[in-house]
Formats: structure tokens, C-alpha cells, sequence
């Protein structure tokens, strides 16, 4: 009797030393495996042993991870205070690297993602902050991305969400705004001027070498004027009865 105890102890031992070896890692999942404290490999997915007391395993996940970063205070080139967060992506490619090399890949990330964005963003003026976020965007990934490779991650993709900018600061920018339409404005209104001046210069020459385009001009002026109904009074004055006077007056300047 006592050996049947002693032998059904044995068999329900030996069970729970097996089911307590045994191991399930879904398809996302790899477990770092270590022998008596030392790295021995990685295993999974699927169903794996683990021996108990000898062997201990860590679980990864090789999913890609998206980090909210929170609103960073952030002092731009330009000495200009504006509140920035972004979203990161990023995934473990090496399990090992990730559990030996940094005691909490997340935490780790996290706060490096904290640290680069103040440190990128702080070399730009506002107006690159707002106008240049696809670029900005690119530096930070890159820099997360040099730094991390030693943990065996993978930065993906960055993307700045949110800028948040004093009301003051969104005053002034408003009145620069205004100020470089209007600007725009008074040289659209310049160019205009110059292309006008430009064709009336062209039509005075080419009226010039015909005196008689002139009195064709004359007269369909008065055309116009006769066909507005105003009390508008016209005087005529033919172009002869000028001429000699003009002639006096080139003759006068040629003299002196």
C-alpha cells in the first residue's frame, strides 16, 4: 500500500515537473532561453521545453510596439517655447539583444524618444517646425533608429501629432501672415504696373513711325466717349492745327 502511495506520488511529481516544462509561444512570440544564468538560444513559436531550476526562459514580443511619446516643452532655434508629441513605431528584431542589452527595452525607448525629440526639433526655427514635418519626421526616425540598433529594435516610423504654440506667439504669427499677403499684394501690383508701362511704351513707338494711327486712335476715341451717355462735352482739335506748334517747339529745343 505505501508503494502505491509512494509510486502515485512519483507519477503525479513527474507530471507537474512536465507540464511545468512545457512551454507554448504563439506565432508573434520568441522566448530567449537561458542555461544556469547564460544565454543559451532562442526558441519558438510553437511548443517548447524548458527545464525546470536549470533553465529559464524570457517572453518577447516581435509585434511592431506604438509609443505615444507625451507633450514635450520644446525650445526651437528661433527661441520660441511650443509643446510637441509624437507617435513612434517600432518592433524587436533581435530577442536576444533586447532582454541582455537593456534591462527594459520600452522604458528604454520611451524615454530616449523623449530626449530625441527635444534634441532634433530644438535645431529648427518655427516656421520649419510647421511647414517641414515630413523631414523633421525623417531625422527623428533616424536618430531613434541608430541608437536602438544596439537593443536590437527596429524604429520604423515617426510622426510628429500634435504643435501646440502660446496664443501670443498664434497673434504674431497671424499678423506676419497678413503682413507677407500684403506684401505680396504690392508686388503683384508693381509687376503689373512695369507690364503695363512696358506695353504702352511699345504702343507709343509703333503709333510713332505711323503719324496717321494716331488720328485713327483719336477717332475712335470719340467713338467711345459719343456712345457713353454722360454730358460729357468734346471739343475736337485736328491734329494739323498742332503740328506747327510741335515743329516750334522741336526746333526751340534743337536750337538751345
Amino acid at each position: 500500500m505505501i508503494e502505491q502511495i509512494g509510486a502515485g506520488g512519483i507519477l503525479v511529481l513527474l507530471l507537474i515537473l512536465v507540464f511545468a516544462s512545457l512551454r507554448i509561444l504563439r506565432e508573434y512570440e520568441r522566448g530567449v532561453v537561458f542555461l544556469l544564468g547564460r544565454f543559451w538560444k532562442i526558441k519558438g513559436p510553437g511548443l517548447i521545453v524548458i527545464v525546470p531550476g536549470i533553465q529559464q526562459m524570457v517572453r518577447i514580443d516581435l509585434r511592431v510596439v506604438v509609443l505615444d511619446v507625451p507633450a514635450q516643452d520644446v525650445i526651437t532655434r528661433d527661441n520660441v517655447s511650443v509643446k510637441v508629441n509624437a507617435v513612434v513605431y517600432f518592433r524587436v528584431i533581435d530577442p536576444q539583444r533586447s532582454v541582455i542589452q537593456v534591462a527594459n527595452y520600452l522604458e528604454a525607448t520611451n524615454q530616449f524618444a523623449q530626449t530625441t525629440l527635444r534634441a532634433v526639433l530644438g535645431k529648427h526655427e518655427l516656421d520649419e517646425l510647421l511647414a517641414e514635418r515630413e523631414k523633421l519626421n525623417i531625422d527623428i526616425q533616424k536618430t531613434l533608429d541608430t541608437q536602438t540598433d544596439a537593443w536590437g529594435i527596429k524604429v520604423s516610423n515617426v510622426e510628429i501629432k500634435h504643435v501646440d504654440i502660446d496664443v501670443s506667439m498664434v497673434r504674431a504669427i497671424a499678423q506676419q501672415a497678413e503682413a507677407e499677403r500684403t506684401r505680396r499684394a504690392k508686388v503683384i501690383h508693381a509687376e503689373g504696373e512695369l507690364q503695363a508701362a512696358e506695353k504702352l511704351l511699345q504702343a507709343a513707338q509703333m503709333l510713332a513711325q505711323q503719324p496717321q494711327a494716331m488720328q485713327l486712335r483719336y477717332l475712335q476715341t470719340l467713338g467711345s466717349i459719343a456712345g457713353d451717355k454722360s454730358s460729357t462735352i468734346v471739343f475736337p482739335v485736328p491734329m494739323d492745327l498742332l503740328a506747327p506748334f510741335l515743329d516750334l517747339i522741336d526746333k526751340r529745343k534743337a536750337g538751345g
